[in-house]
């Protein structure tokens, strides 16, 4: 098991502060989870009216991160369906494929250990202005993540790379002024991926 990164323990104990008094135990939880793409997205709970959605994203994180705080971004809200967004900061930060699957392994083997009953979906690493100089990486991990999901159960994976090119080439109008993070539209597009998966 991972050890927390005390980098995250702030922001990890404010978002456990803000569900404390916002979560309904009574009722059905999907858990969106992750780097900052998940973080930022304000609009999750009005984008998914019809359900308990909550946004445990934690702005920098990698995979061995989310694996390190499971129990305060996951299991503490006993999620029907989780859904991750991680490996985005892993390859910025050099690791290779190989490396990061294994993380997501150890995370996805974390929850099912868990509940087995557990649903994850996996949002690929998305693609952006500021990092595309590594999209042979990005497309290679989102080729082993598939995989990876279409081998185990209860297991599924959200491709938004696809949705955010066009011939090839990144719609840059999706981004904000950092070439990195989304805007409102980029985050429409992954809403109309990502709604399939919900229920």
């Amino acid at each position: 098991m991972a050890q927390p990164n005390a980098y995250f323990k702030d922001e990890v104990t404010a978002i456990s502060k803000k569900y404390d008094s916002l979560w309904d135990s009574s009722r059905e939880t999907i858990v969106f989870t992750g780097s900052s793409s998940v973080r930022m997205w304000k609009t999750l709970d009005q984008d998914f009216p019809n359900h308990q959605v909550l946004n445990t994203g934690f702005g920098g994180s990698q995979t061995i991160d989310l694996l390190g705080y499971t129990k305060e971004l996951i299991f503490t809200y006993r999620p029907k369906k989780v859904f991750i967004y991680e490996g985005d900061n892993d390859i910025s930060s050099k690791k290779k494929s190989k490396e990061i699957l294994t993380t997501f392994s150890e995370l996805i083997e974390t929850i099912k250990v868990n509940d087995s009953t557990t649903k994850v979906v996996i949002i690929s690493p998305k693609p952006s202005i500021s990092r595309w100089k590594y999209k042979g990486k990005y497309k290679r991990l989102n080729r082993k993540l598939k995989r990876f999901c279409e081998e185990n159960d209860n297991l599924e994976f959200a491709n938004v790379w696809d949705i955010m090119l066009e011939r090839k080439q990144l719609k840059k109008d999706l981004f904000i002024s950092d070439g990195l993070h989304m805007n409102e539209k980029g985050y429409q597009l992954w809403h109309s991926v990502i709604k399939d998966y919900i229920d």
